[in-house]
C-alpha cells in the first residue's frame, strides 16, 4: 500500500476503538483494522464476545471525560449496585459496593467503533493482522490478509496493538528486554459463559440478584477461579459462567479421579444454581455462548517498544483477582491513543518517547495489579474448607475490599490469633495470608517507584519478578 498513516490500530475491540477515537480526535491520521465484519466489531471468536461484560462506572466516566463519548441504553444493558462474593458453603459473603453496568457487548463495541470513525479514523474490516513489519528495530506497520485472503501491508509511524491475548504483533516483536512476548500458562484462565433466559423460582439472592453481580468462590465448581451470575436487563436473563486455571483443574482431576473440563464444569455450574430453571439460550448477535482465555497477572511491566504501544488484553491487563478486563481496556485505550498521537506529531516514536504511556497507565490503573496478583496466587492455594473458614474469621468486609482493590489492611497473626486458633491448617493459612499481604505491600511500594525512563527499567523489573516468583514458590495451586 502506498498510503502511510500516523497510527495503525490493530483490533477494533474494547481498547482498539477507544484508542483510535482518542488518536483521531487529537489530529492523527488513523487506520483502524479488525478481522471481523462491521456488525461484529471486536468479536473474540466464532462463538461471540465471551466475557462477563461488567464494568465499573468510573471507567466509563474516564472515557467520557477524555474523549467525549457518552454511554447509555442500549449499550449499558443493566445497572448494578455492586458485586457480592459468596463462600463455597454460601454462609459468608463480602459485599463490594460501587455502581457499575453489565453491557450489551456487541452494541457497545459497535458504538465505540462508530465513534472512532466519527472522530476521523479510517476503518477496514475483515483484515486479519498476521504480524508487525520491522525495520531498523522499529515497528513500521503490519501485514496480513484482506477479505479475499490477499497479502497486504499497511505502514504507519506507530502501531497500537489491541489484538487481545493471542496477539500476533506482541508475540512477533524482536527479542528485547522490555516487552514480554509470551504470557505464562499459569497466569491464564480459561473462561466460558452463557447468556440464558431462565425461570426464577425463588428470591434467593445467594444465587441470582437482579441488582448485583454475584460471584461464587468454589474450588470444586471452578478450580483456581470462580463462577459468576450477572443480571441482564430482563428479569431472569443472566450472563453466567466460570473461569478456571489449568494447573488447578489438573490437580482437581487427579485427586478426585475425574476428567472434568471447562465445558462440563460450566454445565454443572448452571445446574448448581437452583433458582434458575429451564434455561434457554439468548443468542442475540450469535453471542449466546462462548469460550476464551484471559490473563490474570499484573499487566506487562513495559507496554511500549520502538514504534509500538500495546493496550487492553494484548498487554495482560485484566484484573488479576476478578479477571475483569473491560475497565483497564478502556483506560489504556484512551491513554494509548493520546500518547500515540503526541509521539507521532513530535516525530519521535522510540521507546524513550513512548515511555510516558507506561507511567500514565501505572498511575491510573496498573500500580496495584502486581499486589493483586499475589492475592490471587494465595487464593488459588486454598481449598473450599479453608475459604469457608477464612471468609468467616480471617477478614472483615473492609479488609477484603482493601485486598481486592490492591490496598493493604493491617493484618497480623497476633491480632487475629483468637479467630484462627481452631486447627493447625487454618493457622497456617492465616500465616500465609499475613505473608501475602506483606508481599503485596512490597510490590505496591515498588510500583510507586515505577521507572520514569527505560534506563531505570531493567533493575526495577528484576526486583518485581523476584518478589512475584517468591510468592509463587510458596503458594502452589491446591483446590482439593
Amino acid at each position: 500500500m502506498s498510503e502511510k498513516y500516523d497510527i495503525i490500530v490493530a483490533g477494533s475491540g474494547m481498547a482498539g476503538s477507544i484508542a483510535a477515537a482518542a488518536a483521531a480526535k487529537a489530529g492523527a491520521k488513523v487506520l483502524l483494522l479488525d478481522k471481523n465484519k462491521p456488525e461484529e466489531s471486536g468479536k473474540k471468536t466464532n462463538w461471540g464476545w465471551v466475557c462477563g461484560d461488567a464494568v465499573a462506572k468510573n471507567h466509563l466516566d474516564f472515557v467520557t471525560e477524555h474523549i467525549g463519548l457518552k454511554f447509555s441504553k442500549p449499550e449499558l444493558d443493566t445497572k448494578v449496585d455492586g458485586v457480592i462474593a459468596f463462600s463455597p458453603d454460601l454462609e459468608s459473603k463480602f459485599v463490594f459496593d460501587g455502581e457499575g453496568y453489565v453491557l450489551d457487548r456487541p452494541v457497545f463495541e459497535r458504538k465505540t467503533r462508530e465513534y472512532a470513525i466519527k472522530c476521523g479514523a479510517e476503518y477496514v474490516p475483515r483484515f486479519d493482522v498476521e504480524g508487525p513489519i520491522i525495520e531498523n528495530d522499529y515497528v513500521v506497520g503490519v501485514f496480513g490478509k484482506d477479505d479475499k485472503s490477499v497479502h497486504r501491508e499497511y505502514r504507519a509511524t506507530l502501531v497500537i496493538d489491541a489484538l487481545g491475548i493471542a496477539t500476533n504483533i506482541r508475540r512477533k516483536l524482536p527479542d528485547n528486554p522490555y516487552v514480554d512476548r509470551v504470557v505464562d500458562v499459569d497466569d491464564v484462565e480459561s473462561t466460558g459463559r452463557y447468556i440464558y433466559d431462565c425461570e426464577v423460582t425463588t428470591d434467593d439472592k445467594r444465587y441470582y440478584d437482579p441488582k448485583n453481580a454475584v460471584i461464587h468462590l468454589n474450588q470444586l465448581l471452578a478450580p483456581g477461579g470462580y463462577g459468576w451470575v450477572f443480571p441482564k436487563s430482563e428479569y431472569g436473563r443472566v450472563n453466567i459462567g466460570i473461569g478456571l486455571q489449568k494447573s488447578s483443574l489438573d490437580i482437581h482431576n487427579k485427586k478426585l479421579g475425574k476428567k472434568d473440563n471447562l465445558h462440563n464444569l460450566m454445565d454443572e455450574y448452571v445446574k448448581w444454581v437452583p433458582v434458575l430453571k429451564n434455561p434457554k439460550l439468548f443468542n442475540k448477535d450469535n453471542n449466546g455462548k462462548g469460550y476464551w482465555s484471559v490473563a490474570v497477572r499484573r499487566q506487562l511491566e513495559c507496554m511500549v517498544y520502538n514504534g509500538y504501544i500495546g493496550a487492553g488484553d494484548s498487554m495482560a491487563m485484566p484484573n488479576p483477582i476478578s479477571a475483569g478486563g473491560i475497565g483497564p481496556a478502556l483506560v489504556s485505550g484512551v491513554l494509548a491513543g493520546e500518547n500515540a498521537a503526541r509521539a507521532a506529531k513530535g516525530g519521535d516514536v522510540s521507546i524513550s518517547a513512548l515511555w510516558r504511556y507506561n507511567v500514565e497507565f501505572n498511575k491510573e490503573y496498573g500500580s496495584k495489579t502486581a499486589g493483586m496478583e499475589v492475592f490471587r496466587t494465595y487464593l488459588q492455594s486454598l481449598n473450599n474448607d479453608i475459604i469457608n473458614y477464612g471468609m468467616k474469621n480471617f477478614l472483615s468486609t473492609q479488609e477484603a475490599q482493601d485486598l481486592c482493590y490492591g490496598r493493604i489492611p493491617d493484618l497480623s497473626l497476633k491480632a487475629k490469633f483468637k479467630m484462627v486458633l481452631k486447627g493447625a491448617q487454618n493457622i497456617s493459612a492465616f500465616s500465609d495470608l499475613v505473608y501475602a499481604v506483606k508481599e503485596m505491600k512490597k510490590l505496591n511500594e515498588l510500583y510507586s517507584k515505577y521507572p520514569q525512563n527505560p534506563e531505570e527499567f531493567r533493575g526495577w523489573r528484576e526486583s518485581v519478578k523476584a518478589e512475584v516468583e517468591a510468592v509463587k514458590g510458596r503458594f502452589k495451586p491446591n483446590p482439593v
